[in-house]
């Protein structure tokens, strides 16, 4: 017997009172408290992504979206911070419509609880959709495991080709299981097709890294244990990470890395820049493809970092040289991409550092006598600083320049892509078209801009103190072991 089908109903709204009768799932909407600053509490609307149950007692907490505020802001909250006296928003269900992961699809991003069945030719199945905070479709069978594909079909009328049922049932194996993406995710790089189911909830609430403790931002695929920790620690020298603070202090006292595990290229004043391979320290890498995760949405996470050279920049004193940002560079690159990632930690951000890291990673390519870009799509932090580094650049080589210039003598100069120069003098209203040729015109308040940000005390990469020549490797060394 197959159940009905659910109908069709708007949001509902309910009130405090009503509320136990109907309990708080994955995709309603309501508000929470939000700590905007030290003395700045707001209620805010948000949608409730992931429910768990605290261990020591029966409440529950809710991982929860900001609406209108950047996916980095998401947290999980305590049931005390939630207001259900200003309305819940239940998400709506759509009639007889399977999501991706083969549940009844919401307008939001909870999921009904219910039952389902499906016949097919000489076969009965029954499907129950568990509650959790990431459900999955199962099977009563636990041999095999149902496929939305499959439902689908039945739906539209049963098949009666043999070829055609087995390849279906090849199909009920390749379904969706967090477990084994996040597996993928953490042992074989980012080939997971569920990425938003993978990725929307942060695993790890707060890191200790040298004297910062720093709220991770986004989902990173460390191993299962250290998942929903209060705190995790991270050695700050060579990034290996720990649950409890008595074996993070005996890591310290065997630990004898004082700076990145590779090859000092650049020191100047107390900024230091180390090149590391991702095939001789695959471990380090790997622990860094892990820390930059969170603070990277966007980030395609690949275990696989022989292909990658590894730019560390790190600000130096009497304990060492702790690491600020980095970026990532391909050995061999068929876009000419000059940069493949790029990261400044939270506790470093906002210092001018971004723009340091970009600066560097032109005067490589300036001395490969090569013109680069960075790898498409940059993080939004990423494209900030990108667009401010581009329109100083520019504007200040304008400037000082005598005479006739055209978009290619600018590129080659500072060996940014001709489009990357033609789309920074269009974002500053700098390219006109007069007389039937495009001209670059400054007008004063960009001038006035440049002019303040000069005034101001900035670092800056000296050239000269560079020592690198252009890796060259041969096709075995490129080769991923």
């Amino acid at each position: 017997m197959v159940a009905n089908s659910p109908q069709l109903s708007p949001p509902t709204y309910l009130s405090s009172q009503e509320v136990p009768n109907e309990p708080l799932r994955v995709g309603c909407k309501l508000f929470v408290e939000k700590i905007m600053g030290p003395n700045d509490v707001q209620y805010r609307k948000a949608e409730v992504l992931s429910i768990r149950q605290l261990e020591s007692s029966t409440l529950s907490e809710y991982y929860v979206h900001y609406v209108e505020f950047n996916k980095r802001l998401d947290e999980w909250v305590a049931s005390s911070r939630l207001d259900l006296t200003k309305g819940v928003e239940f998400p709506k269900i759509i009639k007889g419509k399977l999501s991706a992961t083969g549940l009844p699809e919401t307008s939001g991003r909870g999921r009904r609880a219910s039952k389902l069945s499906s016949s097919g030719p000489g076969r009965k199945r029954k499907f129950s959709i568990q509650h959790s905070p990431s459900p999955v479709l199962c099977e009563e069978s636990p041999s095999t495991t149902a496929s939305p594909i499959y439902d689908k079909l039945g739906e539209e009328g049963d098949n009666q080709d043999p070829l055609e049922n087995r390849r279906r049932d090849s199909m009920l194996i390749e379904t969706f299981s967090k477990e084994k993406e996040i597996e993928k995710l953490r042992t074989s790089g980012s080939m997971t097709q569920c990425i938003n189911e993978v990725a929307r909830v942060k695993n790890l609430n707060r890191i200790q890294m040298g004297k910062y403790e720093i709220e991770g931002w986004y989902f990173s695929p460390y191993p299962p244990q250290y998942a929903h920790a209060e705190l995790i620690y991270i050695c700050e020298f060579c990034l290996c990470y720990f649950l409890s603070l008595k074996t993070f202090s005996r890591h310290r006292i065997k630990c004898t890395l004082l700076h990145p595990p590779g090859n000092e290229i650049y020191r100047h004043e107390d900024i230091s820049f180390f090149e590391i391979d991702g095939r001789k320290q695959r471990t380090y890498c790997r622990n860094l493809s892990l820390l930059s995760k969170l603070f990277l949405d966007h980030k395609t996470l690949y275990y696989d970092v022989d292909p990658f050279l590894f730019y560390i920049m790190t600000k130096n004193d009497e304990y060492g040289a702790h690491i600020i940002g980095y970026f990532s560079k391909e050995k061999e690159s068929l876009e000419e991409y000059n940069l493949a990632c790029i990261l400044t930690l939270p506790q470093y951000q906002r210092m001018g550092f971004g723009k340091l890291l970009i600066s560097f990673s032109y005067e490589l390519s300036k001395i490969e006598g090569k013109i680069g870009s960075p790898e498409k799509p940059l993080s939004d932090l990423g494209l900030l600083s990108y667009r401010a580094y581009w329109a100083e650049t520019i504007v200040g080589l304008l400037i000082e320049f005598k005479g006739e210039t055209t978009l290619n003598d600018i590129s080659t100069t500072t060996s940014i892509t001709v489009q990357d120069v033609m789309h920074t003098l269009q974002s500053i209203d700098s390219l006109k078209y007069y007389h039937g040729q495009h001209i670059i015109c400054l007008n004063d308040k960009v001038v006035k801009h440049y002019y303040s940000t000069q005034a101001k005390p900035r670092r800056s990469i000296e050239p000269s103190v560079i020592s690198w020549k252009p890796p060259v490797f041969t096709s075995a060394q490129l080769r991923f072991l």
